[in-house]
This record gives C-alpha cells, structure tokens and sequence, in this order.
C-alpha cells in the first residue's frame, strides 16, 4: 500500500497468536490485568507486558491504573467491532479452534460481545427490530426509528440521553457464529443493560457466554417478537 490507511500494522497486532487470545478475552467487555491476560494467552507476564506495550501504542487498549493494579480494557467499539468480524471472517474460511463441547453452543446461543448481545438470541433481537421497523438502513448507516425509539423508551432507555453522546447510536455487527447481524452501538449496551438489570441473564463468571434464565428466555422471546411475513 502506497498510501492511505496501514492495514498491516493493526493486522500484524493482532495477528500474533498472543495478542489474538489477549484481545478475545477482552471482549468480554471486562477490564483485566497483565497477570489475567497472560494466563489467558499461556505466556509469562513479562512477555506479556511487551505486548500489551505493542497494542497500546498501536491504539487497541485502554489502560486504567487503579491503585496499585493495571488494567486494560479494548479502547473502543471499533475494535470489538474488527475483532468480531475477523472472527466470523474466519469461520466462514473454516479456520476454527479444535475445542468444542457445551461452552460453544453457550457461546453460540447467547454471548457479549464487548458490550452487547450477540449469538443467536442478539441475532433474534436485530431481526426482530428489523421487521417490525424499529430499524432501518439509509446510506449504510443504521438509524432508529420513531416506532423504535418509542419501544426502547418504554423498555426503560432514555434515547435522548444515548443520542447526545459521542458514540453512535446504532451500529450492526456481524455475528461470527452464524455470519449475521446483531445490534451494537449505545442502544445495543443499553439493551444488554436492561436485560441483565431485570434478571432475565447473567453473564458467565468466566468467558463471553450469556445465561438466560427459563423465565428470563421466555420474557426476551415475547418482547422481541418477529413480524410476520
């Protein structure tokens, strides 16, 4: 590339199989430390350290000291965003990790990603939205609705709050583990909130995976319904 954006250097961040497993544990959407991190990538804490030295110049993390702890978080959306596309990018391929078992239909079913739901109950939720037309496409960018906004409101989202800050409102992401769109931006956090504040679902005390509750499951299918046709 001669010029405009240098790809090859955010790719070779995290094309490090370190990094990789590093970024991954992130989109739990938790911050941890650099002893976390480098458990979750089977590396010692000061090869760690260089790597997290690495992403953060490179503008992938958020550090966050708090008293005598480091933490890192991912810096932002986008980043969540890159990481769950690479991820489904690589299913499509058929580049798959060897480990399978209950934890993946967990992960496939209901996860966070970063900050919003994703797997198939996510998907459920956008498609959902779509064909009841509380979301709809102009010039590529998601825009909510006034039927949508009224239905966030009465699920308990302040949206004139959400639409006043700097993040976007709506944004879709693919799901890597069924290759289509679930609901991020604010109202996708706002969304999750409100799910896990209800009781509805509880994240998994380790990993991405989202646990609904019977009556939690059954509270989400009648609220997010799809229309007919």
């Amino acid at each position: 590339m001669k010029e405009g954006p240098d790809i090859t250097r955010i790719a070779a961040l995290i094309g490090d199989p370190a990094r990789a497993n590093m970024l991954t544990a992130l989109m739990t959407g938790k911050a941890l430390t650099a002893t976390e991190l480098a458990a979750e990538a089977g590396i010692t804490s000061q090869t760690a350290s260089s790597h997290l030295a690495k992403l953060d110049a490179g503008g992938l993390l958020k550090p966050l000291k708090q008293g005598r702890h480091k933490y890192f978080s991912l810096a932002n959306d986008d980043v969540a965003q890159v990481l769950e596309g690479l991820m489904g990018l690589a299913a499509k391929s058929g580049h798959l990790r060897t480990r399978t078992g209950p934890k993946d239909a967990s992960l496939r079913k209901a996860r966070v990603c970063y900050n919003h739901l994703a797997g198939d109950m996510g998907i459920r939720m956008f498609d959902s939205f779509i064909s009841r037309g509380f979301l709809e496409t102009a010039d590529e960018t998601l825009l909510l609705t006034e039927s949508g906004s009224a239905f966030a409101e009465r699920f308990g989202i302040n949206v004139a709050t959400l639409r006043s800050a700097k993040s976007p409102l709506c944004k879709e992401c693919l799901d890597w583990s069924a290759r289509r769109s679930h609901l991020a931006g604010s109202l996708g956090r706002a969304i999750l909130s409100q799910i896990e504040s209800r009781g509805w679902a509880r994240r998994a005390p380790n990993g991405r995976a989202v646990i609904f509750t019977p009556p939690g499951e059954k509270a989400f299918e009648a609220e997010f319904t799809l229309k007919p046709g």
